[in-house]
């Protein structure tokens, strides 16, 4: 199983352990912010050219072999860049998302049992994953079972806690029957629940969120970290998503700047422009989901020399932008943390998702 490089781990209540300020600049001190690889495996859907088509298939074309099995999905700080394109400029729905996977996780381990089609979730909160788990069982003709889920991600911030649920939740169920399931089949059953974050895919993906459809993938994002804080409360994704508006053309016209550079930036490893395009996302959101702290944030970053600043665009989560592999990483983490402090004392620091596969 591949393993987290992280500054805290899941406990058994399936929550995420706090670190001072003081320890993350011990961490920074001791260079523990290394560039490090987290290979996903996936069933065949890293690609381009993705198939259409749900089908489903047997292992040598026999019965699946049934075991239960663990299985992970990573969680997203917020989006890089998440907005509106315009009219025409893509096929179907033109709101879009561009991922930021972070190395964070929701685990699943289901356990079949012979004889029943219903699922029976720990903890009994986790209700959108028991229903994808029921849907999925009945449209591999398998039986059900007990899911337990246990996740560091934290629930209604915008890190994509639900969809790394849902995304573990199939894989595993996948795993116990030995099954390889087309990746359009999972995103149809999403689709049914919630808008996802496309954390499905490896790497870097513009995502319709909406539809549940990939755009194009971007690459890898280089390795960066995120000082971020929690302005607090909970945004429910499917309560957002119905009530956000449209987004006027001129904007929309923006967004499409900005995915084309992504588009290019994201291949090169060029820092600077994705600093540069998370910011400028949050800037034209602030006025549809406004961030308390945003203005505090982008100072921070510009006294700090930091990349720019990336927000949780239906969520509670501000950050600001470093690349761990630049030189003056430690003693510049420790000077966003100071510039920080001052309006959050418990900042955390997230790692992006690095190296290719």
């Amino acid at each position: 199983m591949p393993t987290q490089n992280s500054i805290s781990s899941i406990d058994p209540a399936g929550g995420r352990a706090s670190i001072t300020s003081r320890e993350l600049l011990e961490a920074a001190a001791a260079e523990v912010w290394r560039p490090h690889t987290y290979q996903q495996t996936f069933d065949g859907a890293d690609a381009p050219e993705i198939e259409d088509a749900t089908e489903i298939i047997d292992k040598d074309g026999h019965q699946p072999r049934v075991h239960s099995s663990d299985a992970l999905c990573c969680g997203t700080f917020g989006e890089l860049l998440q907005g509106q394109l315009p009219a025409g400029s893509i096929p179907g729905d033109p709101h879009f998302l561009v991922t930021m996977p972070i190395a964070l996780f929701a685990r699943a381990h289901f356990m079949p049992i012979s004889g029943t089609r219903s699922v029976t979730v720990y903890p009994s909160q986790k209700v959108k994953a028991k229903r994808l788990a029921e849907n999925l069982v009945v449209a591999l003709g398998a039986s059900g079972g007990i899911l337990l889920l246990r996740s560091e991600l934290p629930e209604g911030k915008g890190l994509a806690s639900s969809s790394a649920d849902l995304v573990a939740t199939a894989r595993s169920i996948a795993c116990s029957f030995n099954r390889r399931i087309r990746t359009s089949l999972i995103e149809k059953l999403m689709a049914e629940i919630e808008p996802s974050d496309g954390v499905m895919y490896p790497g870097v993906v513009a995502y319709q969120q909406r539809t549940c459809g990939l755009l194009s993938f971007l690459g890898q994002m280089p390795p960066l970290a995120i000082v971020g804080i929690d302005e607090g409360g909970t945004f429910e994704t499917v309560d957002y998503d119905r009530r956000r508006g449209e987004i006027s053309a001129s904007h929309r016209a923006e967004y499409h700047q900005l995915l084309d550079r992504a588009r290019r930036a994201i291949p090169q490893g060029d820092t600077a422009t994705i600093g540069r395009i998370a910011t400028a996302s949050a800037l034209l959101h602030q006025e549809r989901v406004p961030k308390e702290h945003l203005n505090s944030m982008l100072k921070a970053s510009e006294a700090t020399d930091a990349l720019g600043v990336i927000v949780a665009h239906s969520g509670t989560m501000i950050g600001i932008l470093l690349d761990r592999m630049a030189p003056d990483f430690p003693p510049k983490l420790r000077s966003v943390l100071a510039h920080v402090s001052p309006f959050d004392n418990s900042p955390k620091i997230y790692l992006t998702m690095a190296g290719g596969r």
